[in-house]
């Protein structure tokens, strides 16, 4: 893959910083943050239930790829699923346990409607 065509959080001045808030999250986080089932850190990819870290708004939609408050646990074929999807608000479905999720119908685990991106220096 072409240096340029890399994201953010895997290239540049972002990626230290996500590799630190990475750990983080892996390390204090047990909850999927898309679907809201807990996650088996024992489990490895490329199991579908294996632990990601997902970014809550997308880096394709404007998001901070490193800042710790645009990061959460999910599981790898949830992220999957969400992709570089926002989750609605307003979703009927309930995403855990089926196999046919509609990306625009993830639950929300926490109401992200006043997330505000920072700069990733925690002010």
């Amino acid at each position: 893959m072409a240096e340029n065509n890399r994201r953010a959080d895997h290239i540049g001045p972002h990626r230290r910083t996500y590799d630190k808030n990475k750990a983080i999250i892996l390390r204090t986080q047990n909850i999927c943050g898309i679907c809201g089932m807990p996650v088996d850190k024992s489990r490895k990819y490329p199991d579908p239930l294996s632990p990601c870290v997902d970014h809550i708004i997308p880096i394709a939609r404007g998001g901070h790829p490193s800042a710790i408050e645009n990061l959460q646990l999910a599981h790898w074929k949830c992220n999957r699923m969400k992709s570089d999807k926002l989750q609605n608000d307003d979703c009927k479905n309930d995403f855990a346990g089926t196999e046919e999720a509609v990306n625009n119908d993830l639950p929300w685990s926490i109401d992200w409607t006043k997330y505000r991106a920072s700069d990733g220096s925690g002010r």
